[in-house]
């Protein structure tokens, strides 16, 4: 089977292929077991940055009670519930956690497994199981090609590329957790992950109240899979270099960094550490074209969340424009390792890294990382 097939046999069916592929859709009923889980890998985290929390803003929550195309956060809850009842006591047991920041900061783009991580395994589900935690994520998240449920399938499918030569990888080394009980009351949080991914979606009183962070990595960078190829983060690197090919050379000169980065700063455990003044060139200096392709290349991680969620938040950033910083180091061409974007505004924060292969050294990988400087949890933690 090949490594997309896997991969969205693991989450039940459902998957809707990139841009660049063939449409892809199979019943979301149908599904497949999960590999074995690996052993962790010892890689380390980026370095941080001192820094302070950013200053404070109007809450971003979303007064939509929408969550996705033709769904709301009541079907999410359904979708949840619904998961729960296939599971033993045990089982609720490893997936109900309390919303505490301990739980909800346990997420990295390691391979390290449960000792990085809280909720259930997806390789110890059964068959209808997994069905049911991939319906709970489909529901929450974008239905956008090379974004939101596209973009989460296509990672792991890229991880079962990785588990073909490394057995630490794969798309059963994922993990779903409920931290709070699912409810249309109350706050709780959607957390799902495992290497190269990380989904935060916190949810109060019925409405979306923080969608980060999210962190989307990808080793290969693509790959071909019976004739077609993937390639989960080209959305976002495109953008990213069409905004950076928008701007002058005495822009490209002021919106370089004076330090290289050679990971993203504001990673796993480094949570809160925004650097305390902004770097590069503000938005607000350029024209409405250059403008304009900052707001592109924003846009594939905001549609991580359900289409009304990132429609609101990107209105939001919109209205910050002006006082949004865009910068890089290394080549505007995001094709050397070394090459890093970062886009920081009053409330967006977006990060992309160009980085050696871990497992195939020969090869490129991509990092990334999107928080929010009010919002990141639902803005429930202090981190200063």
């Amino acid at each position: 089977m090949g490594a997309l097939a896997a991969a969205t046999a693991l989450l039940g069916g459902g998957l809707y292929a990139n841009a660049n592929a063939a449409s892809v859709q199979s019943d979301p009923s149908s599904s497949a077991s999960a590999s074995d889980p690996g052993s962790p890998s010892q890689s380390t985290p980026g370095s941080t940055s001192p820094s302070t929390p950013g200053s404070a803003r109007p809450s971003a929550v979303v007064p939509s009670n929408s969550a996705g195309t033709g769904t709301s956060v009541s079907d999410v809850v359904d979708a949840a519930n619904t998961f729960l009842d296939t599971l033993d006591d045990d089982q609720q047991a490893d997936v109900l956690l309390d919303f505490t920041q301990a739980n909800a900061v346990a997420w990295s783009n390691l391979s390290c497994g449960a000792t990085c991580r809280v909720g259930i395994e997806l390789s110890s589900l059964g068959d209808t199981q997994l069905a049911a935690a991939k319906a709970v994520v489909e529901a929450a998240t974008g239905t956008g090609s090379d974004s939101g449920y596209d973009q989460i399938s296509q990672i792991l499918a890229a991880d079962d590329v990785l588990g073909e030569t490394d057995s630490s990888y794969g798309s059963g080394n994922y993990y779903l957790a409920f931290l709070g009980t699912p409810s249309t009351t109350g706050t709780w949080q959607l957390h799902f992950g495992g290497d190269q991914l990380a989904v935060n979606l916190t949810y109060k009183d019925g409405e979306v109240a923080g969608a980060t962070p999210y962190f989307a990595g990808v080793e290969p960078v693509s790959w071909t899979d019976d004739g077609t190829t993937y390639a989960p983060l080209s959305g976002m690197h495109d953008g990213l270099v069409s905004m950076l090919e928008g701007l002058t050379d005495d822009e490209l000169t002021e919106a370089k960094l004076s330090d290289t980065t050679t990971d993203v700063v504001l990673g796993p455990d480094d949570d809160g550490d925004f650097p305390t003044t902004k770097e590069g060139i503000a938005a607000g200096e350029l024209t409405d074209e250059q403008q304009q392709l900052i707001l592109d290349a924003i846009t594939p991680w905001v549609e991580a969340a359900d289409d009304t969620t990132a429609e609101s938040t990107l209105s939001t950033y919109t209205s910050e424009l002006d006082d949004t910083y865009i910068s890089y180091s290394g080549t505007t061409a995001l094709d050397t390792a070394g090459d890093y974007v970062r886009i920081d505004g009053p409330g967006v924060w977006i990060e992309f890294s160009v980085e050696d292969g871990v497992v195939d050294t020969s090869q490129l990988g991509y990092s990334s990382v999107y928080r929010d400087h009010d919002t990141d949890y639902g803005g429930e933690f202090s981190f200063s």
